[in-house]
């Protein structure tokens, strides 16, 4: 009896402390256990200023007191201290080995085996959504003022998935990392939807990026968990991606990623190293990875990075992600912190020998005025045509291209023909404005020939090709005498701080789709592709978000593998890929080297649900009473976890008042530990089985996918 009084004074007494009070106002066991195991000042603080637990939990040594940090985790642990949550949880028969996967508080950055899987890892909190909707009455005011209609009103909504943190300890894993059967599989083309009648594997595309002929040459967007979804795509893309791009939760507290206990660090990490693993056997041997991420995760993943990449690590890109306003000049005023505009972007290689990284340039902020000579007839494919012939040392040939030309002057030119001279006018001609430079060695070999043309080529010491102009001035010795394309010069490399990536107008519509925060914008997926692949090679993003990956990618003609669980995401990306097929134009789609006219295709694939099915009923229900109706269906129809005692819990749990009065969320993520998360989806192995309702189509489709033969 003294002991239970004891126990309740010790609960009053630790729920002084907020950090071990949840959101419910119960006092969280877990949190108590792991601030013991570091020795927390403030807890045993707290335990010594009280006569009761200082008696209990003390021994004193030479008028110091030592806290006997063993015996108190043992009264925690026999006396159930803890909220009601994790009894429940306990007392259903969902643990391992005695001890919660939860209450694991080692943060482990390197991992030598796969000890544990994170299923979902979204936020508890239900909270509301923002989104914005198209407003199709004053838009069609708008069009008739004459401008393009884009208005959209921000509104909110209850959150409709909720995704629970959920790990699965390794010596349980058994049958969910098996490849999954797919469902509603459906193609989206110029004409709109129609279910295909097999996967494309063009062998003359597969011959140009050196894979196998038979390798799937679909664009794809794949519904599910992705990493069972990256398991299942190792069976016919292993080795055969060129790029990966990811923008994963970033862990802020604030974002789709929030956690409620102190496990976020080593959760989040585990969540990311499970998928960066499979994610380096997708790579090819060229491949490349780009991941990005903010302050707040930057150095533990660089740590994980290294573990999984060994020494493939290239660079850490820091981009200008944000613009100096709002929020970020309030924390300035106040003097809290430097506005935060940043972004990392880790980059690494599956092998050093094998990679090559095509380092984009971006534009000179400002005109080189000693660019002052133009080539008036030279087209920009004119100009190609030189740059091949220069690649390939063609001189004679070169030299016959060029004797069709006429060098002016760049002010005389644009003089004669009304032409004013704007920065913006010369970037856009710079293919045939030049400037002359002094090149002694150059000057030397045109001294001994004779010309009867202006712009003429020679070989250099070296053997290189370079264009001269040949009326330069002989008697001096720094003459102006090799021509040089503005082209070639008005672009800089881009090193490793990425500036004005994000600029003030714009991002947020890319594509048709409205994403207020987190939409990556179409330029810096384009510098990434661009960097990374050539035509036709295959670009990865499983954590597809708003579609900025597959957008850009179908435009730069490369194809794409894009895999999203949220389904307002997975909405947003197959709109806007629709819109990207109907010739959208916004983005990169106006770009020299894009210049986007519409087309192209992508297939729609999900993970055919088993278990994930009654999670979908579960977050669906709206009170106790639907939970308990729904729990015999549950019993009946779908795999329920090994450990859980489910006749206590009809008969007693289920009845008592402190259950009866969690909240509804609490409820459901109970009800979520029922199931057996090896059954989420439904296995190849197990797709004909008529209880899974899977189309005939859809089971020869995922054959087709697999190359399974009858």
């Amino acid at each position: 009896m003294a002991n239970n009084t004891y126990k309740q004074h010790l609960e009053n007494l630790l729920k002084q402390d907020a950090r071990f009070v949840d959101d419910e106002g119960e006092l969280m066991g877990n949190k108590v256990k792991s601030f013991t195991d570091d020795l927390d000042e403030k807890l045993i603080e707290l335990l010594l200023q009280d006569e009761r637990s200082r008696t209990q939990f003390f021994i004193k040594i030479k008028e110091v007191y030592v806290f006997k940090a063993s015996e108190f985790k043992f009264f925690l642990e026999q006396n159930k201290i803890d909220n009601s949550f994790t009894n429940y949880i306990n007392q259903i028969g969902l643990s391992v080995g005695g001890k919660f996967l939860k209450d694991n508080t080692d943060v482990v950055l390197d991992f030598p085996y796969k000890d544990c899987i994170l299923e979902g890892g979204q936020s508890t909190e239900e909270g509301l959504d923002t989104y914005f909707e198209y407003d199709e009455e004053v838009s069609k005011t708008d069009e008739k003022k004459g401008y393009k209609p884009q208005q959209y009103n921000e509104k909110q909504t209850k959150r409709k998935e909720i995704f629970f943190n959920n790990i699965v300890a390794k010596d349980e894993i058994d049958r969910l990392l098996e490849p999954k059967a797919f469902a509603n599989i459906t193609k989206y083309d110029v004409k709109g939807e129609s279910k295909p009648k097999s996967f494309t594997r063009d062998a003359a595309i597969n011959k140009k990026r050196n894979l196998p002929a038979d390798t799937i040459t679909d664009n794809l967007i794949i519904k599910g968990n992705n990493l069972l979804a990256l398991e299942s795509l190792k069976e016919e893309f292993k080795g055969k991606v060129k790029l990966i791009y990811i923008d994963p939760p970033y862990n802020t507290g604030s974002d789709s990623f929030a956690y409620n206990d102190n496990f976020n660090h080593s959760t989040w990490l585990t969540f990311m190293y499970n998928r960066l693993e499979v994610a380096k056997e997708l790579l090819s041997e060229e491949g490349l990875i780009y991941v990005q991420c903010d302050d707040n995760e930057q150095s533990y993943l660089k740590i994980i990075l290294d573990n999984i990449f060994k020494d493939g690590f290239i660079n850490n890109i820091v981009a200008e992600m944000s613009n100096l306003s709002g929020n970020k000049i309030e924390h300035a005023i106040q003097g809290r912190k430097f506005p935060k505009i940043k972004e990392y972007i880790l980059l690494y290689c599956k092998s050093k020998s094998n990679y090559k990284l095509q380092i984009p340039k971006q534009e000179k902020e400002n005109w080189d005025d000693e660019y002052n000579m133009i080539i008036p007839s030279l087209s920009l494919d004119g100009y190609k045509e030189i740059k091949e012939l220069i690649s390939i040392n063609d001189l004679s040939n070169l030299n016959k291209v060029l004797f069709n030309f006429k060098l002016e002057s760049l002010k005389k030119y644009a003089k004669d023909n009304k032409i004013d001279l704007t920065d913006e006018w010369k970037f856009e001609n710079s293919f045939r404005i030049l400037a002359s430079k002094p090149n002694t060695a150059l000057r030397k070999k045109a001294l001994t020939k004779e010309y009867n043309q202006i712009i003429y080529a020679l070989k250099n010491q070296r053997g290189d090709l370079k264009i001269i102009k040949t009326d330069f001035n002989r008697d001096t010795d720094t003459a102006r005498i090799e021509l040089v394309f503005a082209e070639d010069n008005s672009k800089v490399f881009f090193g490793d701080i990425w500036f004005n990536i994000v600029t003030t107008g714009g991002v947020a519509q890319e594509g048709g789709v409205v994403l207020k925060n987190g939409k990556k914008p179409e330029y810096l997926l384009h510098k990434i592709i661009s960097s990374a692949t050539n035509e036709n090679d295959i670009v990865l993003d499983y954590h597809l978000g708003s579609g900025t990956t597959a957008a850009v990618s179908m435009k730069m003609n490369r194809q794409f593998i894009g895999l999203e669980q949220i389904d307002s995401q997975v909405e947003m990306s197959k709109t806007r890929l629709q819109n990207v097929i109907n010739k959208d134009n916004s983005g990169i789609s106006r770009y020299k080297d894009v210049n986007w006219q519409g087309g192209g295709s992508f297939t729609y694939l999900e993970l055919a649900k088993n278990n994930q099915n009654a999670k979908d009923q579960i977050l669906a229900c709206n009170s106790y009473k639907e939970l308990m109706e729904l729990f015999n269906d549950l019993y009946s129809k779908y795999f329920l976890h090994y450990n859980l005692k489910t006749k206590e819990f009809q008969e007693v749990v289920a009845k008592e008042e402190k259950f009866i009065a969690l909240s509804l969320d609490r409820q459901k993520e109970i009800f979520c530990k029922m199931l057996d998360n090896n059954q989420l989806y439904v296995n190849v192995s197990e797709m004909e089985d008529s209880k899974h309702n899977i189309s005939p189509e859809d089971i020869a489709l995922t054959k087709d996918f697999y190359q399974i033969k009858e």
